[in-house]
């Protein structure tokens, strides 16, 4: 039998119908979190979303109703390091990471412990650093999946005032004398007013009042070593040659004034891609599914045309 995990729930944000959380065990033996989602009405496929950096499954109650509401099972999850899995350093606050291989590792024990359930095909939806590990994913040989629609996805950063040369210099040295876990200076903006992850003060409110009502959801700045991990994956990506063998349709909805992530390095991945296809939502912060109603139908437009492709 299963062992179910919790799924939180607010008065903006309630836990979906149905929904159904277990752990499963990932690279190292690490206890990780995922939740299946069913689909409303006859499944006509699945999709395996992929949160970014800090974000837990709850944030995307809204998007999984979208989805399940289009016909598709969901399968959501927490990564390493942030939500309810497994926290890499005592303060469960600093955001690290120790490479790829293990993201990708517990990738694929996701898949092994859940595709049972899976009806086919398959799509992949990731955001920011969830978008990163899919394609990384597809370059490194997945090819169960039918198609994959990125959002905003970590293909390359803003380090502004310091050029991402030298940051990049910078992380890999840290990380390799032992001060990786040491938290990158800054962190997130403290209200709406300042912050550059979306225009939509009420689904702003709605995120933040979840970690407020949940602080163990909650997660700070990057390490040095996370940073390290995120320009290597965005190298190999970018220059690697795995992603010119990536057969399916992957789409990547870019945030057209995304502060965060260097648009540069995502139209260049995109071009990589066999059946790529580069899109900007204009006007766009960061995170475009947390957007206007507006943006966010960017999004949606893709996805649908994407979806009714490779599974009508």
């Amino acid at each position: 039998m299963a062992d179910t995990a919790p799924l939180y729930g607010t008065d903006a944000a309630p836990v979906p119908d149905g929904a159904v959380a277990e752990w499963f065990t990932g690279a190292g033996g690490a206890r990780l979190r995922a939740a299946l989602f069913s689909a409303k009405g006859a499944a006509r496929g699945s999709v395996v979303l992929s949160g970014g950096r800090t974000e837990p499954i709850e944030k995307y109650f809204e998007v999984i109703g979208e989805l399940t509401g289009r016909g598709f099972v969901v399968l959501a999850h927490d990564w390493r390091g942030q939500g309810l899995s497994h926290r890499l350093l005592p303060d469960r606050l600093r955001g690290h990471a120790s490479g790829s291989a293990d993201f990708v590792a517990d990738f694929a024990a996701m898949i092994a412990a859940f595709e049972m359930r899976l009806p086919k095909p398959w799509l992949a939806v990731g955001h920011s650093m969830g978008g990163c590990l899919t394609a990384l994913m597809l370059a490194r040989g997945e090819t169960r999946f039918a198609g994959a629609v990125l959002s905003a996805p970590m293909l390359g950063l803003q380090t502004a005032p310091t050029a991402p040369a030298v940051t990049r210099l910078l992380a890999q040295t840290l990380t390799l004398i032992g001060a990786g876990g040491a938290s990158t200076p800054g962190g997130d903006a403290a209200s709406f007013e300042r912050n550059i992850l979306t225009h939509d003060p009420r689904r702003y409110a709605r995120n933040v009042g979840q970690t407020a009502a949940y602080p163990d959801l909650a997660l700070g700045p990057p390490t040095w070593s996370w940073l390290a991990f995120a320009f290597a994956a965005i190298a190999e990506l970018q220059k690697g040659p795995g992603v010119p063998k990536v057969e399916i349709p992957v789409t990547i909805v870019a945030a057209g004034e995304d502060r965060i992530i260097d648009n540069a390095g995502t139209r260049l991945v995109a071009s990589r891609f066999p059946n790529g296809r580069y899109v900007e939502a204009p006007g766009a912060f960061h995170e475009v599914l947390q957007e206007t109603d507006e943006i966010r139908s960017v999004f949606w437009r893709e996805f649908d045309a994407l979806a009714e492709a490779v599974a009508p």
